[in-house]
């Protein structure tokens, strides 16, 4: 794969606390000029990036971020209000807790309101892998499957570890048909972005690839 088609995969993001606007619109512009799939950007400046963006550019957005230990009607209410601003995409955190509960039947429930606000816009489930054993990464497959969401999603990247080449293979052996899957935290080459997609990832979370590219470029 050339550059150009792995920058497809890309949701580039930034979500650090700080972020101002002058670096959203920046990183916005940057998505555009270099074809990602999205921009993925803290909820609260989903409306302004949508008006300078239009149609360009597809935004997502983060709830129940990084933690995801908001209740259910938090993220519901967060979902709605980020569609209504323009959100195209939605990456939810889990409620883990839950999870070390084996209280998978609220995960799924949960999941399922979030998809209902959601509608027809695409919903990204973030188990934080790096939190998980394999017996609850496997059994989360199944839930996100079952639950209706878009993809399964590996990590925050605000956590202890990212993305790794063993959770994407993992993801794909066990989500069932129509989840896609999406690599998020620590990619930090094209080399290692291939890898991700060709075990199995739709989706890659990462705003270095763009910065690696401008670099070459410059």
């Amino acid at each position: 794969m050339d550059k150009k088609e792995i920058l497809r995969y890309v949701d580039h993001t930034l979500l650090t606390q700080t972020a101002a606007w002058e670096e959203i619109r920046q990183i916005c512009d940057d998505a555009v000029a270099w074809g990602t799939a999205s921009v993925c950007i803290p909820p609260s400046y989903v409306k302004r990036a949508k008006e300078y963006l239009g149609s360009r550019m597809a935004v997502c957005t983060v709830i129940g971020f990084p933690n995801g230990y908001q209740t259910g009607a938090v993220k519901v209410f967060e979902t709605r209000d980020a569609i209504e601003n323009g959100a195209d995409e939605i990456d939810m955190v889990i409620n883990l807790g839950d999870v070390k509960d084996g209280n998978y039947q609220k995960v799924e429930e949960e999941i399922r309101q979030v998809k209902e606000a959601c509608g027809e816009k695409i919903l990204k489930v973030i188990i934080e892998t790096c939190l998980l054993t394999e017996e609850e990464k496997i059994r989360m497959c199944q839930v996100v499957t079952d639950s209706g969401a878009d993809f399964i999603k590996t990590s925050t990247g605000f956590s202890t570890a990212g993305a790794t080449f063993a959770d994407i293979a993992l993801f794909a052996k066990h989500v069932g048909e129509g989840v896609k899957i999406k690599a998020a935290g620590g990619i930090s080459s094209f080399a290692d972005a291939e890898e991700f997609v060709s075990l199995g990832a739709d989706r890659l979370g990462t705003s270095r690839l763009v910065k690696l590219a401008k670099a070459e470029q410059a």
